[in-house]
Parts: structure tokens; sequence; C-alpha cells
């Protein structure tokens, strides 16, 4: 039997390996922006004994390509003697990835991230366990010893530069590296985070006012006395510190602008990628014997006033201008046409002789015939 245990605890020992090396190990994520700052906020009333206080955080959602706000929580530790090293963002090479908190016998390496609250980027100085039962510091935590009487005061000294910054390497990032004493942490057995830790961080995911482009920095629940409880009225809200924080412009996002023409339609100048509309007649150009009336009525000369028009003669074509232009004038090949009033003469005349202008034609067409006179051939 004693065999059968021992090849049990043995069993038992290396699953709990194997979670603390997924535990510790980086998040498959990795991003090409920093997180924001971490909010400033007053931790909660400690709401008993055996709660240890785990640090807010900024995590990442793929679904909506935002960061959001894991408010701060008291979570009851899973067993004894067990402390919890926060979770943080690091510069992987090509971008930021996150590694995922744990509990473990000593606290591990967290990015030298000041937390606040014993969280000062190295170790814990919030507490500590003794004889199975945990120590609160009453200088860093905020716990009421009306509930809690294991309770210690010890003033802490912070020689470390305090600034909000939730990341490590990168531009800008924290540069601390781990210590001899972070690297035997890390090889010792870990546990993930619990249940209650887990369903947690899904309902600040779930809350649209927790992403970081839309609360910028500033979540109105920061902190929470246990897990989940982000609608508890002993929640606490961050203070408005700095400038508030604008998610850099997704790549995803961004479109070319396109080169929609003028809606407006009171601007008739042509614009610069287009030639201008040319709305005026060609140049006086005659009429081809296929397209007699092609012309526009602007190409006649002002100056020339139109023959007057008698009784239209049914006989000639409609469409057949009475005067012929001065384009077909200058051609002394072509006669002019007779006029409207007359009757067309036979072909058997004589070819009539060019055609008179039309002052002279006018006026002689206005003469009465004097007496002895023929009319002309």
């Amino acid at each position: 039997m004693r065999i059968i245990s021992s090849i049990r605890t043995f069993l038992f020992g290396l699953v709990m390996l194997s979670l603390s090396a997924a535990s510790f190990a980086q998040v498959g994520i990795s991003i090409s922006f920093a997180p924001p700052e971490l909010p400033v906020y007053e931790q909660p009333l400690c709401p008993g004994d055996g709660y240890l206080w785990t640090p807010g955080y900024w995590a990442y959602a793929n679904d909506y390509d935002d960061y959001y706000w894991v408010p701060g929580t008291w979570v009851m530790a899973p067993e004894p003697g067990l402390l919890w090293t926060p979770a943080y963002w690091g510069w992987g090479g090509n971008g930021y990835v996150f590694y995922d908190g744990y509990w473990g016998q000593q606290v591990g390496f967290y990015g030298g991230i000041s937390y606040g609250y014993g969280y000062f980027g190295e170790g814990y100085q919030g507490g500590r366990w003794q004889g199975g039962q945990f120590y609160y510091n009453r200088s860093v935590n905020n716990v009421s010893v009306t509930n809690i009487h294991n309770v210690y005061n010890t003033t802490l000294v912070n020689t470390t530069t305090v600034n909000r910054v939730s990341y490590n390497g990168g531009t800008g990032g924290i540069t601390a590296r781990p210590t001899s004493q972070d690297q035997a942490a890390a090889r010792e057995k870990h546990i993930p985070p619990v249940a209650a830790q887990a369903e947690h961080a899904q309902a600040a995911r779930a809350k649209p006012e927790l992403r970081a482009s839309v609360n910028h920095g500033t979540p109105a629940v920061a902190a929470t006395p246990k897990p989940g409880a982000l609608g508890d009225r002993a929640v606490v809200p961050a203070k408005q510190v700095g400038t508030p924080y604008n998610p850099p412009v997704k790549r995803a996002a961004v479109q070319p602008v396109a080169n929609t023409p003028d809606a407006r339609p009171e601007s008739s100048a042509a614009r610069p990628n287009q030639p201008a509309t040319n709305k005026q007649p060609e140049p006086n150009r005659p009429p081809t014997a296929e397209q007699p009336n092609s012309r526009q009525e602007t190409s006649r000369p002002p100056t020339v006033e139109p023959t007057p028009r008698q009784e239209p003669n049914r006989s000639a074509p409609a469409q057949r201008p009475l005067t012929p232009p001065p384009a077909e004038r200058a051609q002394p090949e072509r006669a002019a046409a007779p006029p409207a009033a007359r009757p067309a003469a036979p072909e058997t005349q004589h070819t009539q002789p060019a055609a008179r202008a039309p002052e002279e034609q006018k006026q002689h067409q206005n003469e009465p015939p004097k007496k002895d006179e023929k009319p002309p051939q």
C-alpha cells in the first residue's frame, strides 16, 4: 500500500509540475502596441481572514482587439502557505507577450512592475504565512482589526522609482531582470489561477466599460472586495490621473482616403485631375453635304441679317435655308437658291449669275417694276 501511495504522490507531483510550467509560460499572444499605464485606485477593505490581495492588470481580447482592465481583488488562497505572483506584460522581440500569474511558495518575477499594496516590483511585503495563518501588514493593506487580529505593522521604505508603467522591456518599459532568487522560484511548484480568478477575468472581459478604448485608462471599476463582484457597492473606481489613454490606430482599421468627387453642386470649376468640358460650339465650319444643318445658330456672323421670309415655298424642302451661308457664297461654282417668293426658273433658261448680296437683293425686291422694263431673266 505504501508503494501505491508513493506512486500516486509521484504522479500528482508530475501533474502539478506540468501545471506550474504551463502557468509560468507566456500566453501565446503578441501585441504590437503596449498596454496602458496602471490606474490609480484605493484598495478595498479585506473581506476576511485568509484572503490575499491580487493586483489588477491589463489583459487583451482578440475578438475586439483591445486591452481591458481586470480589477484587483481579494482572493482566498488555494492552500495555506501559498503566495500570489502577479501577471505582467513583457517584450518578446517583435511584440508584447503576456505572462499569467500563479500561486507558489515564493513570489517570483513579475516584470519589476510596481502594482502597489505590497507588490513594489520585487517580492511581496504585504504579509507572510506563520503557523498556517496569514498575517497582514497593515502599513500596506486595508485591514480592519475588528474582524482580523493577525496583523502587524512594518513601515516599508521604498527605494525604487514608483511609476505606473505596466510592462517590462520594449520602448519605455521597466528594465528589471529576474534575479537568482526569482529564477529559483520559477522552478518551484506552481498552481494556476483558481476558478474564482478565471471567472473574475471573464466577467471583466464582458464589460465594455472596462475596455481601454472606452475608459481611456481610467476604469470605473478598478478593484472589488471579492472576485466577480463587479456590481458590488464596495467596488473602487480609478482616479483621474495624468493624460487619458488613447489606443493607437489599428492597422486593420486604416483605409486609404478615397478620391471621391466633390458633392457640392454649386462649384462648377474644373478639377485639377479632369479636363474642363468645352460647352462652346466649334468655330465656323462649313457644313458637309451629308449634314447641311449641323452648324450651330451661333456660328453665323452677327452682322449678317437673314433674308426676310415671304411665304414658304412648299415645293422646296423645308429644311433648306432660304439664304445661303457666307461660306457657300464664297464658292463660285455653287449657284444661289432662288428667292422663296418667286417661282423656280425652268432648266432651259440661262444660268443665273452669281447671287446678289443680301442688301442689294432686298433693295431690288422692294423696287416696283418699270413700265417698259422686262423682268430679269
